[in-house]
C-alpha cells in the first residue's frame, strides 16, 4: 500500500544516471521558479508562498511518492479554488483547509482509493480543468494590460465588467511587457528546449524594465519583499468548528489534488513506460500537503508539464524532483531579492500560455462531436466552474455523469417475449439450436444488468402475463449482474406465479455474482436448485420432468 518509489530506484544507480538526475532537476527547478510565483500570486496570496509550496511539497512528494519521476508543486489547478478560500475565510483558513485536505488524501490513499480515482469521468475532468483555463485567462487581464483597478471582483461577470469600465486606463508599457512575454513563452521551444523560454522572458523583460525605467508595476511594488529564508513550521490547531467550515473545500482541494496528481503519473508512465503506485502516491501527496500547510503554503499536487520537463531532460529518478526543490531553496536563500523586479505583466503573460495549455481546447471540441450525454457533462461542468463555483461544479458534473451513465444502463436493459404458451418452437441464435417448447411453456429473456434502475421493467413485462402458463422460463445468460432490487423483482415475480400455479425455472445463471446473490439471498432454496440451470436445454428437460410427474 506504501512503498515509494525512490526504494526502488538505485538498484542499478550509477554517477551517470546522478549526473542526469542532477541536470533535469536544476532545469526543472529554474522552469517552476515562476511558475510557483506565479500562481501564489493568481490565488491571491503572496509571491513566496508558492515558491515555500514548491520546496517543501515538491522534496517530500519526490521522496515518499509512487512515482520515479513526478514533480509536485503548486499548480493553475488550484488557482480557482484556493483564491475562492483566501476570499471568503483568509490566509489562516486555507493553512487549516489545506492541512485537512491533506489527511483526507492521506486516508484515501490507505482505503486504496488510488485506482477508485482515475474513474473520474473524462468529459467531467475535461469540463472543470477549461473551467480553470478560462478563470486563470480572466484573472490576468488586469496585470495583462496594467489596468487601475483598486479592488478586482472576484466575481466572473463582474470581473469582466470592471475591465470594460477600466479599458481605458490601460499602461501600453504592461501590455507590450505581457506580449512580449507570450511570444517568448510561445516561440522559444522552436529554438531550444534546454533553457525555458518563461525564464528567459522573465531575465530580458526585468532588465528592461530596470534600465529604462519604465512605469510598470513589479513584485516588489506591490509585495515589497520577497523573504530569504524559509519560515518555521507551525502545525494549525484543528478544531470542530474549523473542520465543519471548512470539509467541503477541503475535500474539494483533495479530490482535485488526487486526479491531477494520479493524471501526471500516468502522464510520465506513458512517457517512461514505467508504472506508479497510485495509493503511495495519494498518502505522499496527503504528508505533502500538510507539511506545506506548516509552512504557511498552498496546496499542492503532481504538475503535468513539470513533470514532462523532467522527463524530458533526461531523468531516471525520484532524486531529480529532490534537487529541483534543493534548487529553489537556494534560489530563495541566495537570489530571492532580485525576484522582486519581476514586472507583474510577464507573470501575467507566463500566466496566460498556462490558461492556453490547460484549456484542452482540442480534446474540449472532441468531446462536443460525441455522445449528447458527455456534451450534457462536459457543459455543465465547464459553465458551472465558471459561473458558480469549482466545488458545485465537480460534485453536480459527477452526479450528472452517474445519472446519465445509468439511464444508458437501463436502456441496454431489457426483458422481451421469446416463446408464448401455444407449444410453439424457439430458435436459439446464440448457440444456433432450435427448440420445439412442450406445453404450457412461456419464455421471458432478460437482457443487460438487473439493477435498481432496470427491475421495474423486468415486473412490468411480467405484468403483462395474460394466461397463467404451467411453467415460466426466465433465460438469465445475458445478466451480468444482479442487486438487492433486481433479486426482489425476481422474489415478488416467484411468489406471485406461485400463487397462480405456475412454476418458476431460472436458465442460463451461469454468472458467479448473479449465482452468488441467489444464493445469499436464500432465493436459490426458495426456487429449487433443480429449477436454476445452467443452459435453455436443461430447463426444457426440467419442463418436461415436472410435467411427467404431475401427470402421474
Amino acid at each position: 500500500m506504501f512503498r515509494p518509489a525512490i526504494l526502488d530506484s538505485f538498484r542499478d544507480y550509477n554517477s551517470r544516471n546522478l549526473q542526469k538526475d542532477i541536470l533535469a532537476g536544476l532545469i526543472v527547478g529554474i522552469v517552476a521558479l515562476p511558475l510557483a510565483i506565479a500562481f501564489a500570486i493568481a490565488s491571491g496570496v503572496s509571491p513566496e508562498k508558492g515558491i515555500f509550496t514548491a520546496v517543501i511539497a515538491g522534496f517530500i512528494i519526490s521522496l515518499l511518492g509512487g512515482s520515479k519521476v513526478q514533480i509536485g508543486g503548486p499548480t493553475g489547478a488550484f488557482i480557482v479554488i484556493v483564491y475562492g478560500i483566501v476570499q471568503e475565510y483568509g490566509v489562516s483558513g486555507l493553512v487549516m483547509a489545506t492541512f485537512i485536505a491533506g489527511i483526507m488524501l492521506i486516508l484515501m490513499g490507505m482505503a486504496k482509493l488510488g485506482a477508485v480515482i482515475r474513474f473520474i469521468p473524462y468529459p467531467l475532468i475535461v469540463g472543470f480543468t477549461s473551467g480553470i483555463a478560462v478563470i486563470i485567462f480572466s484573472s490576468q487581464l488586469k496585470d495583462l494590460f496594467g489596468l487601475q483597478i483598486a479592488e478586482l471582483p472576484a466575481d466572473f461577470l463582474e470581473k469582466w465588467n470592471s475591465y470594460f469600465l477600466h479599458f481605458s486606463s490601460v499602461n501600453w508599457y504592461s501590455f507590450a511587457i505581457a506580449a512580449f512575454t507570450l511570444l517568448v513563452v510561445f516561440f522559444w521551444p522552436k529554438l531550444t528546449h534546454k533553457v525555458p523560454g518563461s525564464l528567459i522572458a522573465i531575465l530580458v523583460t526585468t532588465i528592461i524594465v530596470h534600465v529604462f525605467q519604465l512605469p510598470v508595476e513589479t513584485i516588489g511594488s506591490r509585495f515589497h519583499t520577497i523573504p530569504s529564508s524559509l519560515p518555521a513550521p507551525v502545525f494549525p490547531a484543528i478544531d470542530l468548528a474549523g473542520i465543519r467550515k471548512l470539509i467541503q473545500p477541503a475535500f474539494t482541494i483533495a479530490l482535485l489534488g488526487g486526479i491531477e496528481s494520479l493524471l501526471s503519473a500516468m502522464v510520465a508512465d506513458g512517457m517512461t513506460g514505467g508504472k506508479h503506485r497510485s495509493n503511495t502516491e495519494l498518502i505522499a501527496q496527503g504528508i505533502a500537503n500538510i507539511f506545506s500547510a506548516a509552512f504557511g503554503g498552498i496546496p499542492a499536487t503532481g504538475a503535468i508539464a513539470r513533470t514532462a520537463t523532467n522527463i524530458k531532460n533526461g531523468a531516471t529518478t525520484p532524486v531529480a524532483g529532490i534537487v529541483h526543490a534543493i534548487t529553489l531553496l537556494l534560489i530563495i536563500l541566495f537570489a530571492s531579492r532580485y525576484a522582486a523586479s519581476i514586472p507583474m505583466a510577464t507573470l501575467a503573460g507566463i500566466l496566460v500560455a498556462v490558461a492556453y495549455n490547460m484549456s484542452e481546447w482540442r480534446n474540449f471540441r472532441a468531446i462536443l462531436k460525441g455522445a449528447k450525454s458527455d456534451i450534457a457533462v462536459l457543459l455543465t461542468t465547464f459553465i458551472l466552474t465558471i459561473l458558480v463555483d469549482l466545488t458545485v461544479a465537480i460534485e453536480i458534473g459527477f452526479l450528472l455523469a452517474i445519472f446519465l451513465f445509468l439511464r444508458k444502463l437501463i436502456n441496454s436493459s431489457g426483458v422481451k417475449l421469446l416463446a408464448g404458451n401455444t407449444g410453439e418452437s424457439i430458435e436459439d441464435i446464440r448457440h444456433n439450436e432450435k427448440y420445439s417448447l412442450p406445453d404450457g411453456v412461456q419464455v421471458f429473456e432478460i437482457s443487460g444488468p438487473l439493477f435498481f434502475g432496470a427491475a421495474y421493467k423486468f415486473k412490468d413485462a411480467l405484468g403483462m402475463i395474460g394466461k397463467s402458463p404451467r411453467f415460466l422460463i426466465i433465460r438469465m445468460g445475458n445478466v451480468p449482474i444482479v442487486d438487492a432490487t433486481g433479486i426482489q423483482a425476481i422474489r415478488e415475480v416467484f411468489h406471485e406465479n406461485k400463487k397462480r400455479g405456475t412454476r418458476l425455472i431460472l436458465s442460463e445463471v451461469n454468472n458467479d455474482q448473479v449465482k452468488d446473490e441467489l444464493r445469499k439471498s436464500r432465493l436459490l432454496f426458495a426456487i429449487g436448485k433443480a429449477n436454476v440451470t445452467g443452459n435453455f436445454e436443461a430447463a426444457l428437460e426440467r419442463c418436461r420432468q415436472l410435467s411427467m410427474v404431475s401427470t402421474a
